[in-house]
Formats: structure tokens, sequence, C-alpha cells
């Protein structure tokens, strides 16, 4: 019998607010490390907004008040000592629609090695880096002998994929990904998921969806959101097939949302 999967995200009781709005109420999740988690419900339920959390991106966005504990890997991220530059770069984000520099394909790769790095990375160190990611990510290949093109000018699904390798020089422990596929096609969709599905060993996966085929389709387990609350998180194949809970059932049978 293997040994239980270790928390990669956890929250105990969290609640956000926007000024006066309530968004999250006492969300309590554990993000097992090594698997891919599906995020689902309605829109404006506050799957976004609770993914922002694990690198604590909503405190850009104007008044925001954040109680309860967010742990990633065991470390509360609101520590004293935890720093925003160190939590992101142990907490990667994917966005919805691709967002390279526009930059080389080797210099969005790197970028972040020489942002984080206390003195210039030599050139083979580099060089290194970009090969590794751009091999992990399945770009190497098609990609080697463009290094110096324009970022900006590759299709929608070799940007997507870009934007994850440029995460993975840095050593992320966990990848948060807010509607990878949206802006994809079919063929762009199957290729991040199986880019996914080759790295969840690897990293704690933590994707949003709206679609209900990919969230049953990619994910390892499934949490439900409805009006800021998690009502169900469960092995995926369970949630779909024997929810627990009713308004599980009834969003999965297209009641509402």
């Amino acid at each position: 019998m293997s040994a239980p999967a270790e928390h990669g995200i956890s929250t105990s009781d969290l609640c956000l607010w926007y000024g006066a709005f309530q968004a999250l109420k006492r969300v309590d999740l554990e993000v097992k490390h090594g698997l891919i988690t599906a995020l689902i419900g309605p829109s404006g339920c506050g799957k976004t907004t609770l993914l922002r959390c694990f690198n604590r991106v909503n405190e850009r966005y104007g008044s925001v008040t954040t109680t309860g504990l967010i742990r990633i890997r065991g470390k509360n991220v609101y520590d004293a000592d935890v720093s925003l530059i160190e939590l992101r770069r142990r907490v990667g984000m994917v966005f919805q629609r691709p967002n390279p520099l526009p930059l080389s394909v080797y210099e969005n790769v790197v970028f972040g090695l020489r942002i984080h790095a206390e003195k210039r990375p030599p050139k083979s160190v580099l060089d290194e880096a970009v090969e590794k990611a751009l091999t992990e990510v399945g770009l190497w290949k098609d990609l080697r002998d463009r290094l110096q093109a324009k970022a900006t000018g590759l299709q929608l699904e070799q940007q997507q994929k870009l934007c994850i390798a440029r995460l993975l020089p840095l050593k992320p422990e966990v990848i948060l990904m807010d509607e990878p596929c949206s802006a994809l096609d079919v063929e762009g969709t199957r290729a991040i998921e199986e880019l996914m599905f080759a790295l969840k060993g690897k990293y704690t996966i933590l994707i949003v969806t709206h679609n209900m085929a990919q969230a049953r389709r990619a994910s390892d387990e499934c949490a439900f959101m409805l009006l800021g609350e998690l009502i169900e998180h469960t092995r995926t194949e369970n949630l779909f097939l024997n929810p627990s809970n009713p308004k599980t059932a009834e969003y999965i049978e297209g009641r509402y949302g």
C-alpha cells in the first residue's frame, strides 16, 4: 500500500473580503502534492480568488482582507519572515491567456533566473536551464533552432507551454493554472493537458476550469465551490459519479451555473 500524498497546499477557516464583500467563506482545503486538483463551480463562486490566495496576488486588487491560515508545503504564507518574491518563486502561476514577455524564447525562459540570482549566472548555466525547461514542456525539439525568435510570434499553444517553461528554472513547488486552455483550440488543449500529466508527479498542480469535461479528464481530485464556499472535495471520479452533496449533483447535472 502506497503512502498517502503529502499536502502541497492547505487552508484552514480561510475567509477573504474585497472591501465589504465576502468572496471566500471559511474554506478548508487540502491539495495533495504530486496530483492535479481541479477547482470547478459557476462563474463568480470564488475559484480564481482562492487560487490567487496561494501566492498572495489578491493583495494587488484594492482593499483585500484575509483571515485564516494558508500553508504551502507546511509553511504559513502570512508568517512575518515570508518574502513575497520568494513565495511567488515557489508558487508559479499560469493565466487564461498566454503572457510571454516581448523578448526572445531564450530570454523568456531565463528571465526569472536573472531576476532572482544574487549574481549574474554564467551563460552555461542559462543554456542548460533553457534546454531542460523547454525539454520538460515538450518545446525543445521545435524551438532549439529558434531560441532568439520573438516569443510573442509563437502559436498560442507554444506560448502557453513557454509560460510554464518560464516557471520551471525557479524550481517551484506549486503550479497554479487559471483556465490555462480557455484561449486554445482542441489540439492546444490536449497538448497542455498532456503536459500537466507529465509534470504532476513533481509539482502540486491546481487548475481552475469552467470545463467540466476537462476537470473530469485531467484531474486526480476535484473541488466544487459555490458562492464562496467549498462544497465538496474528493477524488474526481467520486465527485462526478457519486457526489455526496446535493448541490454538487445539481451543478454537475447542469441545473445551474
